[in-house]
């Protein structure tokens, strides 16, 4: 898989490969000595999975942007990566023209999506949208003990008004 993408990469004018990772440990050592502006990342990895080499390339090198190319299109997975810094969520059966267009729009600073990794995105800001509005959009009575409470203070406190315990200090203008 790893040659077909070099190769495919290689024959852009644009585009070249400057390093191959065979684990997640030597995938965040090569950016460190390399400094590449692109990552293509996979999640499944030996030593260090995608999840984690990214967060600590993002950590270490926040403008390197990393692309995730992947077999895997679990929610899970999908926010995880987003949430560790990751610019766009390809799956591997993604064509290669569809994978060179997504690495020039990484590049230039956009996020790419997979369709059906969109939709599922999309799916739960909906969702969570939804959860937000609800809760700002009830409104709490006070209890019955609560609402007694601040009688009993009112009361009070016009008691000791009416005694002079308390005066109320008004703004000078």
């Amino acid at each position: 898989m790893r040659e077909g993408i070099r190769e495919l990469i290689c024959q852009q004018q644009d585009m070249e490969v400057v390093g191959e990772a065979g684990d997640g440990e030597e995938a965040v050592q090569l950016v460190e000595q390399l400094k590449p502006n692109l990552v293509l990342m996979d999640i499944a990895m030996p030593k260090l999975n995608g999840i984690e080499a990214t967060r600590r390339i993002k950590e270490s090198h926040p403008f390197t942007s990393v692309l995730v190319l992947t077999a895997y299109d679990n929610e899970e997975f999908i926010f995880a990566l987003v949430e560790a810094g990751a610019v766009g969520y390809l799956l591997k059966n993604v064509r290669g023209q569809e994978l060179v267009n997504a690495i020039r729009a990484t590049y230039d600073g956009e996020s790419v999506l997979y369709p059906t990794i969109a939709k599922k995105v999309f799916g739960r800001l909906q969702l969570e949208g939804k959860r937000e509005s609800t809760v700002q959009g009830r409104i709490e009575l006070p209890s019955g003990r609560e609402l007694e409470v601040l009688r009993l203070g009112a009361e009070g406190l016009m008691d000791s008004l009416r005694k002079g315990w308390v005066t109320l200090k008004q703004d000078e203008e």
